[in-house]
C-alpha cells in the first residue's frame, strides 16, 4: 500500500491498476479511509468494476458520501447494481436527503423497488438486516437440474453454502447443502434428498433473537420468510457478526449509564456525547440524594465515633464492585440465553452462597487489618466487617436478581448494570452499617 500511494502522488495510474488488483477489497477499503478526499477518487476510479463495488461497501458512511458526490451518475449507477441489496441499503439509510434521491434515480427499478420495500421494514428487525441475493430451488428440479441452475444464477448469491427449497406459491418446504448436492445423484428429485426440519425467522423478529438462533443451532445462513411463510430473503452470517458487535456495544454503553449510539467515538461531537451521558448521571446524581439523607440521619453516630467515617468509602466501593461481579455474569447469561425469569430462585440461592463465601472472608481479613494496622478498638472493627460481610451478601444477591428482574419487565437487562446497581446498594450498605453501629455501640441517634 505505501508503493501504491506513491506512485498515487506521481500520477501513475496504470501501475497502480495493476498492483491494486492484487489486495483485498477490505484492505484497499481501509487503505483509501487514509486518503484525501481527492486521492480516494482517484484511486477509487481507477479500480477495475469488478471490485469497485465490493470496496465501496466497505467504506465508511463518511468516504461513501465523498465518492458518490465525485462520481458521474452512470458510474454510480453501476455501483449501486452491483453491490449486494442489503449493502445497498445500509448507504440509503445513512445518506443525506439529496444524496438518497440521486440514489434512488439512477439506480435500475429493481433495485429501486426493492430498496424501497426493505426501508419499510421495522428498524433492527430481521427484514432489516436480509439480502435477496439467495439461491431458491423449486421443488420440480432433479439433483441435476438444482446444479445446473446454480451454476447459471449463483455467481451473484450471497452464500450458495445452502440453497433452499419452494414450491410454486414460494413457500419454504425444505434446505439443502451445495456440498449434498455435488455427491447426490443427478437423477434424485430434490424433495427426496432435501432436509425439511428448517430454521428460519420472520421479518419482523428483532435482529438480537436472530443473533442468538444463530449461535443455537451453527448457522451460517438462515432463511427469512414473511406472514404467510413464503421465502422472501436470507440472512447470512457476515450480517449477524455486525448485529452482534452492534448489540455488544449497545449493552456495554448501557452498562456504563450512556445512552447508546451508534456514532464512532472519534467522529461524534462533544455535545452529542455529552448529551447521550447527562441523562443518566443526573438519574443517578439525584438518587444518590437517599445515601445524603441517610448520613445527615446518623451524623450524632458520626460525631460519637469519628473513625467510623474512615470506612464508609471502602464499604461502599465493596459492595459496588460486589454488585457488578454477579449482574455482569448474570446479564451475559442472559444475552446467550443461559439465563431465563424461571431461574430467579436458583440464581438467588446459587449468589447468596456465593456472596456468603466471599463476605466472610473479605470481613475476616478487614477485621484483622482494622485491628492489627490502622489499632481500632474490637468492638469496631466487628461493626465494621459484619457491616461488610452483609453489604457483600446485599450487592451480590441484589447485582444477581435486578437484571433477570428487568428482563422479564421487558426491560433490557443492561442498565440494570454498575451505575444503578452501585447506587441502590450504597444504600443498603449505609443503612446496615450504621444500624449495626447504633446497635453495638450504644450510640443515641436524633431522628
Amino acid at each position: 500500500m505505501e508503493q501504491i500511494l506513491e506512485l498515487l502522488n506521481n500520477n501513475k495510474m496504470a501501475e497502480i491498476r495493476k498492483l491494486i488488483t492484487e489486495e483485498n477489497p477490505v484492505d484497499i477499503a481501509e487503505f483509501c479511509e487514509e486518503l484525501s478526499r481527492e486521492q480516494c477518487l482517484k484511486l477509487f476510479r481507477i479500480l477495475p468494476k469488478d471490485i469497485s463495488a465490493d470496496v465501496f461497501s466497505y467504506l465508511s458512511i463518511e468516504k461513501q458520501q465523498e465518492i458518490i458526490e465525485g462520481i458521474t451518475d452512470s458510474e454510480l449507477k453501476f455501483i449501486i447494481d452491483e453491490m449486494y441489496l442489503d449493502d445497498a441499503v445500509d448507504v440509503v439509510e445513512e445518506m443525506p436527503a439529496n444524496l438518497v434521491d440521486r440514489i434512488l434515480r439512477n439506480s435500475s427499478v429493481s433495485t429501486r423497488k426493492l430498496i424501497n420495500q426493505f426501508l419499510n421494514y421495522p428498524e433492527n428487525s430481521a427484514g432489516s438486516v436480509m439480502t435477496v441475493e439467495y439461491i431458491a430451488l423449486k421443488n420440480s428440479f432433479t439433483v441435476g437440474e438444482a446444479l445446473e441452475y446454480i451454476k447459471k444464477s449463483g455467481i451473484d448469491s450471497a452464500s450458495y453454502d445452502t440453497c433452499y427449497v419452494i414450491d410454486p406459491k414460494r413457500m419454504l418446504i425444505g434446505n439443502i447443502s451445495f456440498k449434498s448436492l455435488v455427491f447426490y445423484d443427478d437423477v434424485l428429485e430434490i424433495v427426496d434428498v432435501m432436509e425439511t426440519n428448517i430454521v428460519s425467522t420472520t421479518t419482523t423478529t428483532d435482529q438480537e433473537n436472530v443473533a442468538e438462533l444463530f449461535r443455537k443451532y451453527d448457522l451460517t445462513s438462515m432463511p427469512v420468510v414473511d406472514t404467510e411463510e413464503r421465502l422472501v430473503g436470507i440472512i447470512t452470517i457476515d450480517d449477524i457478526v455486525d448485529v452482534i458487535d452492534q448489540e455488544n456495544t449497545e449493552d456495554f454503553q448501557k452498562m456504563a449509564a450512556i445512552s447508546p449510539s451508534d456514532e464512532e467515538y472519534l467522529k461524534e461531537s462533544v455535545f452529542s456525547l455529552a448529551k447521550h451521558r447527562i441523562l443518566w448521571l443526573l438519574i443517578l446524581m439525584i438518587s444518590a440524594t437517599f445515601t445524603g439523607h441517610i448520613i445527615r440521619r446518623y451524623e450524632d453516630v458520626l460525631q460519637s465515633v469519628v473513625v467510623l467515617a474512615a470506612f464508609i468509602p471502602m464499604l461502599m466501593d465493596t459492595g459496588g464492585n460486589a454488585g457488578s461481579q454477579s449482574a455482569t455474569l448474570i446479564i451475559r447469561g442472559i444475552a446467550l440465553g443461559e439465563i431465563s425469569l424461571k431461574d430467579i430462585w436458583k440464581i438467588i440461592w446459587k449468589e447468596f452462597r456465593v456472596s456468603f463465601l466471599v463476605g466472610l472472608a473479605l470481613s475476616l481479613i478487614n477485621f484483622g487489618r482494622i485491628v492489627v494496622f490502622e489499632r481500632v478498638n474490637a468492638q469496631v472493627a466487628m461493626v465494621v466487617s459484619a457491616s461488610l460481610f452483609i453489604t457483600v451478601v446485599l450487592a451480590k444477591v441484589v447485582g444477581g436478581v435486578l437484571p433477570v428482574v428487568a428482563k422479564g419487565c421487558k426491560m433490557d437487562p443492561a442498565i440494570m448494570a454498575s451505575p444503578l446497581i452501585t447506587t441502590i446498594v450504597d444504600a443498603g450498605a449505609l443503612t446496615v452499617y450504621f444500624g449495626l453501629s447504633t446497635y453495638f455501640l450504644h450510640i443515641p441517634v436524633n431522628v
